[in-house]
C-alpha cells in the first residue's frame, strides 16, 4: 500500500513538473504583457511588473487590426479543415475497405508527398498562383494548407477505419441500410476518435502557418494573425507587450477548439456499435 502511494505521489510530482516546464514559457508571455512599457528595458530585467499593465490587452486590439487578423485566420483554418477532411475520408475509407490493385502503391505515394516541405516548393507555390490570380486570395492559403495536410489526414483515417469491423457494415446492410446509411450510421461515429484527431491537426496546422501566408498575402488586412502579428515588431524599436499579449489571444481559439469537441474524442470511442 506505502509504495503504491509512493508511486501515485512521485507520478504525480513527474507530471506537475513536466506541466510546469511546458507551461513556464507561457507565463513568461503573460508577466511580459501585462508590463508597461518602460518596464521592458528595464536593467536589471524582473520576472514580475512592477506596475500592472492588464490594459495592454485591450490596447492591442487598437493598436493594431488584430479582429481583421483574427477573422482571416478563422476563415483559413476552418475552411482548409473542412477541404482536407471531406476529401480525406472518402480516400481513406476505400483504401481501408477494397484491395484494389495499386492500392499500397498509392498510399506510399500518398505518405511521400508528406515528406515535401511547403518551404521548398514555395517559388513554384507562387509562380502557380500568380497564373490563375490566386495571389493575395484567401483560396491561396486554403488550398495549400489542404494540399499539405491531406496526406496526413489520409492515413490517420485510413488506421481508423481499418480497425472497425466490417461485419458491423455487413450487419447492418443486412438490416436494410444502404451503402451510404451504414457509412452514415455505424462507421463514422465509430470513426469519430479519428476524424476529431484530424480536425485538430489540420486547424492547428493552418492557424499556425507562416511562411506561405507572408508569401502569397500581401495585403496587410488580407494577413492572418501569424503574419499580423509581426508588426509589433520594428525597425528601431519591438514592442513586447503587445506582440505577446496578441500571441497570448491567438492560443484561445485553439484551447476552445480542445474543450469544445474533448467529450466528442471519448463518446467517439464507443458510439454506433449499438444499434
Amino acid at each position: 500500500m506505502r509504495s503504491r502511494t509512493l508511486r501515485k505521489t512521485l507520478l504525480t510530482a513527474a507530471g506537475a513538473a513536466t506541466a510546469a516546464f511546458f507551461l513556464f514559457p507561457y507565463l513568461i508571455m503573460l508577466l511580459t504583457a501585462l508590463k508597461p512599457d518602460q518596464e521592458l528595458v528595464q536593467v536589471p530585467p524582473h520576472l514580475f511588473p512592477s506596475h500592472w499593465s492588464p490594459g495592454n490587452f485591450v490596447d492591442v486590439w487598437k493598436v493594431a487590426p488584430l479582429f481583421g487578423h483574427l477573422k482571416v485566420t478563422l476563415i483559413v483554418a476552418s475552411v482548409s479543415t473542412l477541404v482536407t477532411v471531406v476529401a480525406a475520408a472518402p480516400a481513406a475509407y476505400y483504401t481501408a475497405r477494397y484491395d484494389f490493385r495499386g492500392r499500397r502503391l498509392f498510399l506510399y505515394l500518398v505518405l511521400v508527398t508528406q515528406m515535401f516541405s511547403p518551404i521548398a516548393l514555395l517559388i513554384g507555390l507562387y509562380r502557380e498562383f500568380l497564373q490563375v490570380g490566386l495571389v493575395d486570395s484567401y483560396w491561396a492559403l486554403v488550398i495549400t494548407n489542404a494540399a499539405f495536410n491531406l496526406a496526413f489526414t489520409i492515413w490517420i483515417l485510413n488506421a481508423y477505419f481499418k480497425n472497425i469491423p466490417a461485419e458491423l457494415e455487413q450487419a447492418a446492410l443486412v438490416d436494410g441500410c444502404t451503402r451510404g446509411q451504414a457509412l452514415r450510421r455505424i462507421v463514422m461515429p465509430l470513426a469519430a476518435p479519428g476524424l476529431v484527431t484530424a480536425v485538430i491537426f489540420c486547424f492547428i496546422a493552418a492557424w499556425n502557418e507562416y511562411v506561405i501566408a507572408l508569401t502569397l498575402i500581401n495585403t496587410p488586412e488580407r494577413q492572418p494573425l501569424t503574419v499580423g502579428v509581426t508588426s509589433f515588431i520594428g525597425l528601431n524599436k519591438t514592442e513586447w507587450q503587445f506582440l505577446f499579449a496578441s500571441s497570448l489571444i491567438a492560443i484561445v481559439p485553439v484551447v476552445i477548439l480542445f474543450g469544445a469537441i474533448e467529450r466528442y474524442l471519448i463518446g467517439g470511442l464507443t458510439a454506433g456499435s449499438i444499434k
